[in-house]
């Protein structure tokens, strides 16, 4: 993941899922209202096909797969490449995939809503196993990557949190629309630290694209350095104004889904009512 691309790619297939669960979540709370709501950790899409419905649990196992074979093949010389660095990152997509395919399985066999409790435990587990692999990957890192992997770091705590918080309380829709939100907001961080850590001409004034490794202690340098102290300190200061701004821009593009949601349930029910009322005249 050490690339601009291996930041993108990642990032915008969380987004879009965030942003799926998101959609999806707000429409079954408001459908099922004033009746007890309950959280999916996968949502059918509806599709005359019915192999079409299961393509959320198929595109997260796709490129799961995809992304270990990008980490352990060099993409130069086609050869299996076994770096620890990798090996983190490998072992997230694993447990990613181990949740996919109990997913599928229990969608296929129609278990989706007696197996919600196990779904919800692989969720927690994914986000928890990506914590801390991401802590303990993110102290090899210094400088001003450190602290974007630090800010990572409290994104993914609100998502393990969350999916916690959805699993012990499935009928709780601010725990499953934080829990969809919080994803939204991974996807949205790591495309920034792509354009931020790995494109020269987006590194902060005073900091230039340098990835080195201090191969004496086998610490990371950064993809990023600064060259004086207060150049960091600004660098600084600018990550973590972007960190409120992509929240506040997530919040936004949230409420503005539940609003739109809101309002075309609200005019499907109008007009079943006006139908309703017409066939009993």
């Amino acid at each position: 993941m050490g690339t601009f691309m291996g930041h993108l790619l990642p990032g915008l297939a969380l987004t879009s899922l965030g942003l799926w669960h998101t959609i999806n979540t707000t429409k079954a709370f408001f459908l099922n209202w004033p009746h007890k709501f309950t959280i999916r950790f996968s949502y059918q899409l509806k599709s005359p096909l019915l192999k079409l419905h299961h393509l959320e649990p198929i595109l997260i196992l796709s490129f799961s797969v995809f992304a270990i074979l990008a980490q352990i093949i060099n993409s130069k010389s086609l050869r299996f490449s076994v770096e620890l660095d990798s090996i983190e990152h490998t072992t997230i997509f694993i447990q990613l995939i181990v949740f996919t395919v109990f997913t599928l399985f229990s969608e296929l066999t129609q278990l989706s809503e007696s197996m919600l409790g196990v779904s919800g435990v692989l969720v927690a587990s994914v986000f928890g196993q990506e914590l801390f692999l991401l802590h303990y990957h993110s102290t090899d890192h210094i400088g001003l990557e450190g602290h974007y992997h630090w800010l990572m770091q409290m994104i993914v705590c609100i998502s393990f949190l969350s999916s916690l918080c959805s699993t012990f309380c499935p009928n709780s829709f601010p725990a499953a629309l934080v829990l969809s939100t919080s994803v939204v907001f991974q996807g949205c961080w790591f495309a920034n630290m792509g354009f931020i850590l790995w494109v020269p001409s987006f590194a902060p004034h005073g900091c230039i694209d340098r990835p080195s490794m201090d191969h004496k202690n086998g610490t990371i340098g950064g993809a990023v350095a600064c060259g004086t102290q207060e150049a960091d300190l600004r660098a600084r200061a600018l990550a973590n104004l972007q960190f409120c701004w992509i929240l506040s821009l997530i919040l936004i593009l949230v409420t503005t889904v539940i609003d739109f949601d809101t309002r075309d349930i609200c005019m499907r029910s109008f007009w079943q009512t006006i139908y309703a009322e017409e066939e009993v005249n």
